[in-house]
């Protein structure tokens, strides 16, 4: 197994935060990775908590961990959307920096720590949550899930029906048998919901690396966290001028808000009694008739104490937003640290002040291990044409990566030619530009347009040239379709993009244990693994 290191800033499209955070934290904004001093203590709530994993997480295989929170250990908590069949290749790759880190973490903290998976089975965006693409030969197969429920309602709530069998039988025809695949077609098949199938998959996959995964939708956990909603209620107005406060000062600071926080949202949804749609509370700001204000619902008003009272008696209704989540999560595991991608890294850097006024402190964050898989035949396509990773994430399209395998492979004669006529025609018009410069500037600056032109029409010709090339040889194209669909779909990262169990199905569940071992290396950036 070989793996290469790269900078975080060969990752493209990373914001500003992101490549801050990962140069060394933000100051003023997110504490620095301190997995190292003693994690929180326990909640009051801990024997309960425990209990409830245990319900959740039954095989042998998580045991040893349900065992170790039971004696104390702390919590290194990730999570995902839970999508259809695992979701995309970054979902194992959060799951595996948890691990490592909960494997480190106990090292340096003397005390033992258990990675934790978060099913965002709350979250109800079901366009995200519908589709995920495997590779197919050289080429990408989409599958989606078309029955989409007639409310918004959470992901936990959708119920696959009969349709699922037939998908999940093209997804088996793509991965080919293993045992990955029986996994996936087990968890995926009528009358089971999206969190349900996507946790027992990933529970098996992670099962020798003893991750438990949790759904804390229910109103068992959220009668825990109760006091995390209950302030979120009874402080929306405090809590909502804090996040602006925190919005402003991080684009000032020439960053970019995650979650834009508008007049009268809040950090709250509600699910409605009747449909089970998760709908946004927003609030109105307090008046003489409403001195608490008053809060909307899809139409619906409904006073402080109104929501109070659901909270009570059925507090599954009430759901955090993304930016409450992470503190929801924190109280109830009393959590060492949290793994997150980007957008997470984001969301903790607005909800910081939630946490403070919340929990009286911040848990770490630690940036996901973040990973392009270069399967065999992939590689002998890049040893062919003397191609690296970041050669291929610098292309805008599988077009222009074909043009620069039909440039590298022109006749010697031609590329000569070329080159020579292009230094030749560069040093002439810059001595001449710079001439007429020095005897009138208007001058000089005609000339340098006129230029500019000139060596626009040397480079088309280089590009004409290529062109030729290519439809000379044909399988140029072919190859750079191929590694485009493989290492940078669509001009966006692999992580983003394939289906995660693919490379379950084809290289066995003993990847999860490279990934994990990976993820520990310290690659401070992005990772290209030899498979």
């Amino acid at each position: 197994m070989k793996a290469d290191c790269y900078p975080v800033t060969l990752m493209p499209g990373q914001s500003r935060l992101f490549l801050d955070f990962c140069a060394g934290g933000l100051p003023g904004f997110l504490p620095l990775d301190e997995i190292g001093t003693p994690p929180p203590a326990r909640p009051a709530h801990w024997a309960q908590l425990v209990h409830l994993l245990a319900e959740q997480n039954r095989s042998a295989a998580a045991e040893d961990s349900l065992a170790a929170l039971e004696e104390g250990a702390g919590a290194i908590l990730t999570g995902q959307q839970v999508g259809l069949f695992g979701g995309p290749l970054y979902t194992p790759l959060k799951a595996a920096t948890a691990i490592a880190r909960a494997r480190k973490g106990s090292t340096a903290c003397s005390k033992p720590l258990v990675a934790v998976f978060w099913l965002a089975s709350e979250d109800h965006d079901f366009a995200e949550i519908s589709h995920v693409a495997f590779p197919a030969g050289r080429e990408l197969a989409e599958l989606r899930y078309e029955k989409a429920p007639e409310a918004a309602l959470p992901a936990g709530r959708i119920v696959f029906d009969e349709s699922i069998v037939a998908l999940a039988d093209r997804a088996a025809e793509l991965l080919g048998p293993s045992d990955t695949t029986s996994a996936l077609v087990e968890a995926y098949r009528p009358g089971r919901t999206f969190a349900q199938a996507f946790g027992e998959f990933y529970e098996k996959v992670f099962a020798a690396q003893g991750l438990l995964v949790v759904d804390a939708a229910g109103r068992d956990f959220h009668r825990l966290g109760a006091p995390v909603l209950r302030a979120a209620i009874e402080r929306a107005d405090e809590f909502h001028a804090a996040l602006i406060e925190r919005g402003q000062a991080l684009e000032a600071a020439g960053y970019h808000v995650q979650v834009a926080v508008t007049p009268g949202s809040s950090v709250l949804f509600l699910i409605d009694e009747k449909t089970g749609a998760r709908t946004a509370l927003r609030r109105t700001a307090p008046t003489v008739n409403e001195p608490n204000g008053l809060w909307h619902a899809e139409g619906e008003k409904l006073s402080t104490a109104d929501l109070l009272g659901i909270l009570e008696s059925e507090p599954e209704r009430i759901s955090p937003a993304a930016l409450l989540r992470p503190v929801f999560q924190d109280f109830l595991f009393g959590t060492t640290a949290q793994v997150g991608g980007p957008a997470e890294i984001a969301y903790l850097a607005q909800s910081t002040v939630l946490f403070e006024r919340i929990l009286g402190r911040q848990t770490p964050p630690i940036a996901r291990f973040s990973a392009t898989l270069i399967e065999p035949w992939a590689a002998e396509l890049l040893r062919k044409h003397d191609l690296q990773l970041e050669q291929i994430f610098g292309e805008e399209s599988a077009a222009s990566l074909a043009l620069r395998l039909a440039a590298r492979t022109m006749p010697p004669e031609t590329k000569k030619k070329l080159a020579a006529a292009g230094n030749a025609l560069d040093a002439e018009l810059t001595a001449l530009v710079e001439w007429l410069q020095s005897q009138d500037k208007a001058l000089g600056q005609s000339a340098d347009t006129a230029a500019g032109k000139m060596r626009y029409q040397m480079n088309r010709l280089r590009t004409l040239a290529a062109n030729f090339q290519l439809q000379r040889e044909s399988t140029l194209t072919r190859h750079a379709n191929s590694i485009f669909n493989a290492l940078y779909p669509g001009g966006v990262l692999q992580e983003r993009v394939h289906g995660g169990a693919y490379y379950f199905a084809r290289y066995g569940t003993e990847l999860a244990e490279t990934l994990c071992e990976q993820a520990a290396s310290h690659c401070p950036g992005h990772s290209a693994i030899w498979l």
